[in-house]
C-alpha cells in the first residue's frame, strides 16, 4: 500500500490489489483494479487471465469469452481451450464446445479430464454411446480417475460390467485424493444398486457423501436462518409493494425446485409448446444477486430481504435488463416465453420478482423421501452442498417447503405449484393448469416431449428423451432401513 501511495497508478501494484480482492471474493473490486492496471500499462497475460477469470465468475460469459479467445490467439495454451469450452457450453454453443474438446483429446489422449469433458458434451447432445466410449477412454488413460467412473455411472442405464466393479474397487483402494475416491464410491454404489446389492450400495454412497461433506464443510443453519429472515421481514404488505407486470415479450418462466425433482422433465414438456423456448439452467440470477449484494455491502452489512426492500425502481430495472441481455445469448427463437430452470432459484424468487416483474414461477416438488434420497446418491459438485448428509438434504427440503408456504400465504398465485407424481400420472391435466397460470392455450406437442431435439445438460438428459414412466418413484424403498435420519428430519412432510 505504501508503494501505491507513492506511485498510485503503478500497474503491478494495481494488479496485486486485484489479486488480493479476487482471493477475498470481492469480484467487483478485483475487476476495478485489474482494469486500472491494464489502463495504466500492464501487458502481462496473467492480468488478462485474472480479469477473464473475474468475468467468468460473474457469469459475464460473452465478455469473458472475447478475452480468453484473444489470449488464445496469442498463445496456444490447452488450459485456455478448456476454459473457452466451458464458457461455450454454458452459452449453449454445444457443437463449438464439443469441437474444441475433440481437439484437446486429439492432442493429448492421455489426459482423462479432456475425455470426461468430451463425454459430458456428447451425453448432453444425446450421443450416449459416444459418451460412454469417451468415459471409458478416460478410464483407460487413468483407471484411478473417479470422475471418469462417475461419468459412466451417470448414464441412466446399467453399463457397468463385473470387471468394472472389480476395477472400481481397485481404484478406491489406491486413491489418495477424495476428488478421486468420492466419485468412485458413488459410481460403485450405482453399480451395486443395479445388481440389487442395496446394503453394499448404501455403504459406498455413505462413504462418498461423507468424504465430500468433510471436504466442503456445509452449514445447514445458514439456509434455515435465511428463510427465517424472509418469513420475519417480507410479509404480504411488503411483498405486494413489489411491482408486477402483465405478459409481454421476453417473459421468463422460472422453474424452481430442489435438484432431482423433475424440473428437466417439466421444462422439456413446456419447451415443446409453440410459444415457449427452453433455455436450460441459466447461471445469471445468482451472479447478478451476488454483484448487487457486493455493491450494497460497501455501505454496511446488508441481507437479501433488506436489499429487496430498499432497491429503487431504477436499480431494479437495470438489473432486470442485464438479466434479459444475458439470457438473450441463449435464445434461438422469438417465442414470447422462455424457461430458466436453475433449481436453486427457489430462494431467489422475491429478488427475481423485484427485478423482473413480468416473470412467472413454477415450483415442481417431488415426494420428500424420493427427492432427498436421489440427491444423496448423486455425485454433485459443491453447488449442491446440502446433498452429502441425510439430515442436511432433509433440512434443505424442509426450508424450501417453508419458503414456498410463506409465499403461498402472503402472495397467493405468485408461484404455481406442480407435484411431480401427479405430472407423471396425468400429464395433460397438470400441464393444462400450468398453461392456465401462464395464460396460454393447450398444445398437444407437449405430450410428445421426448421427441424434442435439444441439448440437455442435467443428470436427467436420457430420461427426458423417453416417454413418461414411473422409474423415479419410490426409489428409496430398498434403502428404507438406513434412512431413519431422513425420515426423522422430514417428519410432518411425509404422507
Amino acid at each position: 500500500m505504501d508503494h501505491l501511495r507513492r506511485y498510485p497508478n503503478e500497474p503491478r501494484g494495481l494488479a496485486q490489489l486485484g489479486t488480493i480482492a479476487m482471493q477475498l471474493g470481492a469480484l467487483g473490486q478485483a475487476e476495478h483494479f485489474f482494469r486500472l492496471s491494464l489502463k495504466h500499462g500492464a501487458t502481462s497475460a496473467e492480468v488478462h487471465r485474472n480479469l477473464g477469470s473475474i468475468l467468468n465468475q460473474q457469469e459475464r460469459l460473452d465478455e469473458a469469452l472475447i478475452l480468453f479467445e484473444t489470449l488464445l490467439k496469442q498463445e496456444d495454451d490447452p488450459a485456455l481451450k478448456v476454459i473457452i469450452a466451458v464458457i461455450l457450453d454454458k452459452l449453449g454453443r454445444t457443437e463449438e464446445a464439443m469441437a474444441l474438446r475433440q481437439t484437446l483429446v486429439d492432442q493429448s489422449a492421455e489426459n482423462p479430464f479432456y475425455w470426461i469433458a468430451l463425454g459430458h458434451s456428447l451425453r448432453a447432445a444425446g450421443q450416449v454411446e459416444d459418451a460412454i466410449n469417451a468415459y471409458r477412454a478416460a478410464i483407460k488413460a487413468d483407471f484411478e480417475c473417479g470422475e471418469a467412473w462417475w461419468g459412466l455411472a451417470s448414464i441412466k442405464a446399467p453399463v457397468f460390467t463385473d470387471d468394472d466393479v472389480a476395477h472400481m474397487r481397485q481404484a478406491i483402494a489406491v486413491a489418495v485424493d477424495v476428488r478421486n475416491s468420492a466419485p468412485a464410491h458413488f459410481a460403485l454404489g450405482r453399480a451395486l444398486h443395479d445388481r440389487g446389492r442395496f446394503a453394499e450400495a448404501f455403504e459406498h454412497y455413505a462413504i462418498g457423501n461423507r468424504q465430500r461433506a468433510d471436504s466442503i464443510g456445509y452449514d445447514p443453519n445458514e439456509l434455515t436462518a435465511e428463510v427465517t429472515e424472509v418469513e420475519r421481514t417480507l410479509n404480504a404488505a411488503s411483498i405486494n409493494k413489489i411491482p408486477t407486470a402483465s405478459p409481454q415479450n421476453d417473459i421468463p418462466i422460472f422453474i424452481v425446485s430442489l435438484p432431482r425433482s423433475g424440473s428437466t422433465l417439466l421444462e422439456q414438456m413446456l419447451g415443446s409448446h409453440a410459444h415457449i423456448e427452453p433455455a436450460g439452467e441459466l447461471p445469471y440470477i445468482p451472479a447478478i444477486l451476488r454483484s448487487a449484494m457486493e455493491s450494497a455491502t460497501k455501505h454496511g452489512k446488508v441481507t437479501v430481504p433488506h436489499l429487496i426492500k430498499n432497491m429503487n425502481d431504477r436499480q431494479a430495472s437495470a438489473l432486470g435488463d442485464e438479466y434479459l441481455r444475458r439470457a438473450k445469448l441463449h435464445r434461438k427463437t422469438d417465442r414470447p416465453y422462455f424457461i430458466d430452470k436453475l433449481p436453486h432459484n427457489w430462494s431467489n424468487v422475491l429478488f427475481i420478482q423485484r427485478i423482473l416483474p413480468q416473470a412467472r414461477f413454477i415450483d415442481i416438488r417431488r415426494a420428500p423421501m424420493d427427492c432427498c434420497f436421489s440427491n444423496f446418491t448423486q455425485s454433485f459438485s459443491s453447488a449442491h452442498a446440502s446433498s452429502f448428509v441425510l439430515e442436511d438434504v432433509a433440512r434443505c427440503y424442509v426450508d424450501y417447503v417453508r419458503f414456498m408456504r410463506h409465499l403461498s400465504i402472503n402472495v397467493p398465485g405468485m408461484v404455481h405449484h406442480v407435484e411431480y407424481e401427479r405430472l407423471i400420472e396425468n400429464a395433460e391435466n397438470e400441464l393444462k393448469t400450468v398453461l392456465e397460470y401462464l395464460e396460454l392455450g393447450w398444445d398437444p406437442s407437449m405430450l410428445d416431449f421426448h421427441k424434442l431435439g435439444r441439448v440437455v445438460r442435467t443428470p436427467s438428459s436420457e430420461q427426458v428423451r423417453r416417454p413418461l414412466n414411473r422409474d423415479g418413484m419410490d426409489i428409496w424403498l430398498p434403502y428404507s432401513e438406513w434412512l431413519e435420519p431422513l425420515r426423522k428430519t422430514l417428519d410432518g412432510l411425509i404422507i
